[in-house]
């Protein structure tokens, strides 16, 4: 028994510098892992937190922006709100529209519109109608196409550079009625605004029946002067 017991006793000696040497180096091992794992999490931590730095640097860069341009769009709807209500009430203003019309008409004062006379005719009234130059402005066609061959001419707009000689032109030429030129009829005519056409338009059926009722509008004659009415009806 002494001698297995020595035996026994002596394998432990021989196995316990093994064992103890083992241990050791899996708890450094782990000490090493352990330290590795720290630095490699601290690391992926550090490169987590940089991006989420940045992340959140852009979403605040770009909440600025959206606050910006919802700003900005508020005030351009404000603004376009606010025209849009000015264009409206423009729109509802008569007097606006009465006064354009009014100073169309004004600077068509001056005008008479020659209806029928050819194409590339000029100062007709300085040698066949009128005894003295007239002093014009300007002469020019209307804004409409140049006709073909054959088709009616533009119409020709004359401005003269007093009312007055034009209002007794006007006057003349509705004593003298149609005049013909090279075979040509032409007429001439104030020259009105469209919407002044558009109200002429709308007393045209009692114009005609004062015609048949024998008045005629007596064309306005600066003998009159200015205050008086340029259109009245006489009986014949």
């Amino acid at each position: 028994m002494s001698k297995a017991k020595g035996k026994h006793a002596e394998k432990d000696k021989e196995l316990s510098p093994a064992a103890s040497i083992t241990m050791s180096n899996i708890s450094s091992l782990l000490d090493e892992h352990r330290a590795a794992l720290s630095a490699d999490l601290k690391s992926s931590l550090e490169s987590l937190t940089s991006t989420l730095d940045s992340i959140h640097s852009t979403i605040t860069d770009h909440r600025q922006r959206i606050d910006f341009l919802v700003t900005n769009a508020i005030s351009a709807d404000e603004r376009l709100q606010y025209l849009e209500d000015t264009c409206s009430a423009l729109q509802k203003d008569e007097s606006l529209k009465l006064k354009v019309v009014d100073l169309e008409g004004r600077s068509r004062r001056q005008n008479v519109r020659i209806i029928g006379l050819p194409e590339s005719t000029e100062a007709i009234f300085r040698t066949e109608i009128l005894a003295s130059p007239l002093e014009l402005d300007r002469a020019h066609h209307s804004l409409a196409p140049k006709p073909s061959p054959g088709e009616k001419p533009q119409p020709v707009i004359l401005r003269f550079h007093r009312f007055q000689v034009k209002d007794l032109v006007i006057c003349e030429a509705c004593k003298r009625g149609p005049l013909v030129y090279k075979g040509r009829t032409i007429r001439l005519f104030d020259d009105y605004s469209p919407d002044m056409l558009k109200q002429r338009v709308e007393y045209r059926g009692p114009m005609a029946e004062l015609y048949k009722r024998e008045y005629k509008t007596a064309h306005y004659s600066t003998e009159w002067g200015e205050d008086m009415n340029p259109v009245h009806f006489r009986g014949d």
